[in-house]
């Protein structure tokens, strides 16, 4: 496994991780912790549009062969996949976790057990799946799993639309950030997640990200231990607006950047009412997709086509 020192590590050992804990628990008062920014107190239970109170609430973890190669290595991505979303889209292909109750409320110490559960399995890394919205409760988990030995990477696996406030109490403690990068126009991203701000949102964010860790490093095993990885799935009839995303990473973030061009779109949860989306992309999509990218100098591509491809 190599030996890279998280830096959680060391603000744990100084104290820093419990303040930012604590800093972000008071954040929940008036909650700022995503772009939403809805201001209510969720220390009285009250709810945004997350609809997610005081407490975490967990779908499932486990091992997750399925990750990014540098991620799920021989042993599986440690996902901790989180009930609800910051999001609302309306193709969301995990909308049984993201736009429903479905799983389990946990405690602080819970969650710090599960963390310790998937390092104990041999997971290369704890791998947060949709956390925008629960900011507060992984840091509070953190700080128990950290002091119990905790001591592999934390992946941020986020739909893209964070604050700057959250990223700030984040830095210096995650090691590897994964944001979505899901369009480049505020019109298409009102329509179809219910959130015109996006495109900006979400640009804002990843430059923070990358300004916090850099381009995606691997270790000799060629296992990610820091950096930025960024998804951008692949829409029918270009509604993704991929020249400009990929365009915006070569010119404002780094042509070093790692990119998943993600091809496995099909109609889920309520495409099939949008007639745009109501289709998969076809094999001439995704190409297109992959040559945009390269004509803007990005090279670190991960892009395993799919066998329905049409």
């Amino acid at each position: 496994m190599g030996t890279f020192d998280p830096a959680y590590l060391s603000l744990s050992h100084s104290g820093e991780l419990a303040r930012r804990a604590e800093q972000a628990r008071e954040h929940l008062a008036k909650c700022d912790l995503c772009a939403w920014e809805c201001k209510v107190d969720r220390l009285a239970g009250k709810t945004g549009v997350c609809k997610t109170g005081k407490k975490a609430k967990v779908n499932s973890f486990g091992p997750h062969p399925g990750e990014e190669d540098p991620l799920r290595g021989w042993s599986g991505s440690g996902t901790i996949f989180f009930t609800r979303c910051n999001l609302l889209c309306q193709f969301c292909q995990n909308h049984e976790i993201s736009q429903t109750e479905a799983g389990k409320e946990v405690t602080t110490e819970e969650l710090a057990h599960i963390m310790l559960e998937l390092q104990a399995s041999g997971c290369h890394n704890i791998n947060f799946v949709s956390p925008s919205h629960v900011v507060a409760q992984i840091l509070a988990g953190l700080v128990i799993a950290a002091k119990d030995g905790l001591h592999i990477p934390l992946v941020y696996n986020t739909g893209g639309y964070d604050s700057l406030p959250a990223l700030g109490l984040l830095d210096g403690v995650i090691d590897i950030y994964m944001p979505d990068m899901k369009y480049a126009h505020p019109l298409t991203a009102l329509k179809y997640s219910k959130a015109r701000d996006y495109p900006k949102c979400n640009q804002i964010a990843v430059e923070e990200m990358h300004r916090q860790v850099g381009d995606l490093q691997v270790d000799e095993h060629g296992i990610a231990t820091r950096g930025l990885l960024v998804r951008h799935l692949i829409l029918p009839n270009g509604l993704a607006g991929t020249k400009e995303i990929v365009r915006f990473l070569a010119g404002k973030i780094s042509r070093d950047t790692y990119l998943n061009l993600m091809d496995q779109y099909r109609p889920c949860y309520n495409a099939r009412l949008f007639p745009q989306l109501n289709r998969p992309i076809t094999t001439r999509e995704y190409e297109e997709a992959v040559q945009l990218a390269h004509a803007e100098g990005l090279y670190r591509l991960d892009h395993r086509t799919h066998p329905l491809l049409a």
